[in-house]
């Protein structure tokens, strides 16, 4: 079953595009990329998340990007 997001996809989509032009700008290799993206979550989760609920959060988003890895291929 699709997660539902609160989000539009449209909105989704421009800023997905934003960050990948700035890497593609950058010619960021992968790992460089997925670091910075990484620790760009990491950032979001101590300043965004109160402090009791980041490990929740973090292991939901890392059982998500688990899932969508997964089933891209599908």
């Amino acid at each position: 079953m699709p997660i539902i997001s609160k989000y539009d996809v449209a909105r989704q989509e421009r800023l997905m595009d934003e960050i990948l032009e700035i890497l593609a700008k950058d010619e960021a290799p992968r790992d460089l990329a997925l670091m910075t993206l990484g620790n760009v979550t990491t950032h979001i989760l101590n300043a965004h998340v109160p402090a009791e609920k980041r490990e929740a959060v973090a292991r939901q988003f890392g059982q998500i990007l688990l899932q969508s890895v997964t089933h891209q291929d599908s």
